[in-house]
């Protein structure tokens, strides 16, 4: 795993499979987080399947879904595969109450 961003208790993560964050993410630190994973998504190269684990975020937190967004949508743009995504049960309810769950390619279920 390398790491690629530590700010303000928030952890961004790389590795084989995909991104990792863990941490309480707020708006402070949503579009460093955001910028960071963009950045990585886009050295992969297409046809790549990747994973966004976001099981160690703290909270619930509107800013880790859109930063879950960007990735996702700038993956599908780099011709990369969403395989799954992994919520921490408190994202996992904001992401259902959303209506977000049906265009996440979820890998677990509270």
């Amino acid at each position: 795993m390398s790491l690629l961003l530590d700010r303000a208790g928030v952890r961004l993560t790389a590795g084989a499979e995909g991104l990792a964050v863990s941490g309480v993410v707020g708006f402070d630190v949503a579009a460093a987080l955001a910028a960071t994973g963009s950045d990585w998504l886009a050295t992969q190269p297409a046809g790549n399947r990747v994973d966004f684990d976001l099981g160690g975020v703290a909270g619930v937190s509107s800013a880790a879904l859109s930063v879950l967004l960007e990735w996702t949508r700038r993956a599908r743009a780099a011709g990369l595969e969403v395989r799954a995504v992994h919520l921490s049960a408190p994202l996992i309810r904001l992401t259902r109450l959303a209506g977000l769950d049906r265009l996440l390619p979820l890998d677990e279920v509270a």
